[in-house]
Formats: C-alpha cells, structure tokens, sequence
C-alpha cells in the first residue's frame, strides 16, 4: 500500500514537471496580439492578450479584440473577475490557443482579469 501512495506521488509530481516551458535561449516567446496568436499560434500554446471582450456570442462564449484583431475566446463562469466587465473594461488574460483545422480557433482562458 505505501509503495502505491509513493508511486503515484512520484507520478503526480512528474506529470507537474512535464508541463513547464522551456524558456531559454533559442525558445519562442508567447504570442501576445491577436494578430501572432492567429498567425503563427501552434494549438495549445500558451497566450497572453490584452485588449477588450466586444460581444457576448454564446454560452460561455466571447469576441475578443485587441486593435491587431479578433478571436473567440471560451471562459468559464468560474473564471470571470468579481464585478461587472464590459467592452470598455480592458482585460488581460492568459489561456491556451485551441487552433481548429475546420471551423474558428479560439483561446480556452485560464484567467482573466480587469486593468485598472
């Protein structure tokens, strides 16, 4: 029983590792326009965008503008800061890009936050 709890204690905390960056020299860094994540985004890389959420468009589904261009992003009701945002509130959120081969790409936001 206990080599099982270490097991998946050593498991767990690989898993953790595996999903750091490399940033040193020689790495890309994260696209932060709209514009980059459209262009060169690879899927489920990892985004950093500043701008406006224009339109609501569905469930738990938004336009996000940022003056270089437009993406859908997902958030989830958890993810929304305390208090009312609007299309005149300028957000910074961090995600992942989720390229589509058919139909629109979109950044699955992890958070979101308004900038005073």
């Amino acid at each position: 029983m206990k080599e099982q709890i270490i097991a998946c204690a050593i498991a767990v905390a690989v898993a953790s590792i595996a999903q750091a960056q490399y940033a040193g020299p020689g790495a890309q860094a994260a696209p932060d326009t709209v514009r980059q994540v459209l262009q060169t985004g690879k899927d489920d890389q990892a985004v950093t965008l500043r701008g406006h959420i224009v339109e609501s468009i569905g469930d738990q589904t938004y336009r996000f503008a940022d003056g270089t261009g437009d993406i859908v992003l997902e958030i989830d009701r958890e993810r929304w800061p305390e208090g009312p945002v609007d299309d005149k509130n300028t957000v910074e959120l961090t995600g992942r890009y989720d390229k589509e081969l058919i139909g629109a790409s979109k950044v699955k936001v992890r958070s979101l936050s308004v900038v005073r």
